[in-house]
């Protein structure tokens, strides 16, 4: 009597479990860890790219200056603030002369008494080349008496004496007169150089500009080379730009550049590539370049601003072209992951150029009209069942 009964119970919990069961089974496949990816896809195509470099820079001052005194000293008077406006040659500053003015006055003099002693040479020349001159006309004559017999040998020795005698005399009166000379250009040159200390006192911009820092003020002593005002030429402004090597190929003078400035986000200005510099950065691995403007911006930017620089590289001719979000890395090798017939197979690849659109060129690996992955839900392997879908709501194109 129980046997029927059993069985009535065993068969209704059969018919839960197995729905129950079927149920499992269908959520596991279609959302569970066994339930295929959602994947999107594009198709390989030969395209022809124009490539394009983007680096960030700061603004620079081509030419900047810092005007200081050339020696020691303490400042007197510093006649402009940060912000002025200066032109060429316009007194910046003054240092203290301190005992300078009777440096010179001492100088002077001594210049003068240099110049003396030339006069006294040149007239002591003039003395000992006559006493010369006469010596040798005596020497001659008592040497035409001694033939015949006039004059003892003894007399004309003497007269002969008295030439070499004379004869040294000029010599030393002839050095002494270069001697004079040389001194007399000394005292000159310590005249002259005086004279361009006291010059030197005036500091004084050696361009057009815009004074960019004060570093001392009236009082502070200074020593021979150092900082008193910082100016730049306003007239040449560029931008110190940083590109990744691995995609400068091609980077090159004089190629457009478009350039953003931070605090003009939005409005770009026109430049253009003045020089690659011939160093690079070994630690970033980023090439170096200089960017100038072709109208320079009003107002001009502070030196030190970020700018963002697009550079427009020549188009490249037509290869297999995939989108960059398909490039994956398996076992530290770029590659993609390719869909045949249903099933996946990673590809290694040979990455070429890329433009700012998302778009890179495959040198090697692929084939036009082959179909790679671009976004999956989650990691892919070579056992991954997928599912291709337009879109992921979740991942942005």
């Amino acid at each position: 009597m129980k046997h029927p009964h059993m069985s009535r119970r065993m068969l209704a919990l059969i018919g839960v479990l197995v729905p129950l069961l079927a149920l499992f089974v269908y959520v596991v496949l279609r959302a569970g860890p066994l339930a295929p990816v959602p994947v999107t896809v594009a198709t390989v195509e030969d395209r022809s790219i124009a490539p394009a470099l983007f680096g960030i820079g700061t603004v620079e001052a081509r030419y900047s200056y810092r005007v200081g005194p050339t020696v020691a000293g303490r400042i007197k008077f510093v006649h402009v603030h940060v912000g002025d406006i200066v032109r060429a040659g316009q007194v910046l500053g003054e240092m203290d002369p301190v005992d300078l003015e009777e440096r010179i006055d001492a100088q002077g003099a001594a210049l003068r008494r240099a110049e003396a002693n030339v006069l006294a040479a040149e007239a002591q020349i003039q003395d000992a080349t006559a006493r010369t001159t006469f010596a040798e006309k005596q020497a001659t004559r008592y040497e035409q008496l001694l033939e015949v017999r006039a004059v003892s040998a003894e007399a004309a020795e003497m007269k002969r004496q008295d030439r070499r005698i004379a004869q040294a005399g000029l010599t030393a009166m002839r050095a002494n007169l270069d001697a004079a000379r040389h001194e007399l250009a000394r005292a000159r040159a310590d005249h002259a150089g005086l004279i361009q200390q006291r010059v030197n006192l005036r500091l004084t911009a050696p361009a057009d500009g815009l004074v960019t820092a004060r570093n001392a003020d009236p009082g502070t002593t200074v020593v021979a080379g150092q900082s008193v005002v910082e100016v730049i030429d306003t007239a040449n402004i560029w931008i110190n730009v940083r590109f990744d090597q691995l995609r400068a190929r091609g980077l090159r003078a004089g190629l457009p550049a478009q350039i953003v400035l931070r605090s003009q986000a939005g409005q770009g200005s026109a430049g253009k590539i003045l020089r690659v510099e011939p160093l690079a950065d070994a630690v970033t691995e980023e090439t170096l370049a200089k960017i100038i403007f072709d109208d320079l911006p009003q107002p001009l930017p502070p030196i030190g601003e970020l700018a963002e620089v697009t550079i427009a590289l020549p188009a490249l001719p037509a290869i297999a072209t995939i989108p960059n979000a398909s490039i994956q890395r398996v076992g530290g090798r770029p590659g993609v992951w390719v869909i045949d017939d249903g099933s996946l197979r990673f590809t290694p690849v040979k990455i070429g150029a890329a433009d700012l659109d998302g778009q890179v060129q495959i040198a090697a690996g692929l084939q036009s009209g082959q179909h790679v992955v671009v976004y999956s839900r989650r990691s892919l392997d070579q056992r991954s069942r997928i599912k291709v879908v337009d879109h992921l709501p979740d991942v942005s194109p």
